[in-house]
């Protein structure tokens, strides 16, 4: 297997993100001080904030659920529809 420059990348990317897990918790300040004085104040804003930020994360994760298993899929079809060493002997041993 050859050595590919996205491989560096992603090998940075995780070691930046396991040295410096600190920079992981940071947000803009509007994001984190909007929901919490809302809640603080009695309110019910930043309560469905969470759940937003689920539906925003399902539909990528659901899209390469449904693209992985459509290839998986197609790779078992094209696999099954592949004749085995036996079936082609067979095959040959009739036409002889």
């Amino acid at each position: 297997m050859k050595f590919k420059l996205s491989h560096l990348f992603i090998a940075l990317a995780a070691l930046v993100l396991v040295l410096f897990p600190e920079t992981l918790d940071a947000q803009c300040a509007m994001c984190k001080a909007a929901p919490s004085s809302n809640l603080e104040a009695g309110g019910t804003g930043g309560a469905g904030l969470n759940k937003g930020i689920f539906m925003l994360f399902l539909a990528p994760y659901t899209l390469v659920a449904v693209i992985g298993f459509v290839w998986w899929r197609n790779r078992k079809r094209a696999q099954d529809e592949v004749p085995t060493r036996e079936e082609l002997q067979h095959e040959l041993d009739a036409v002889a």
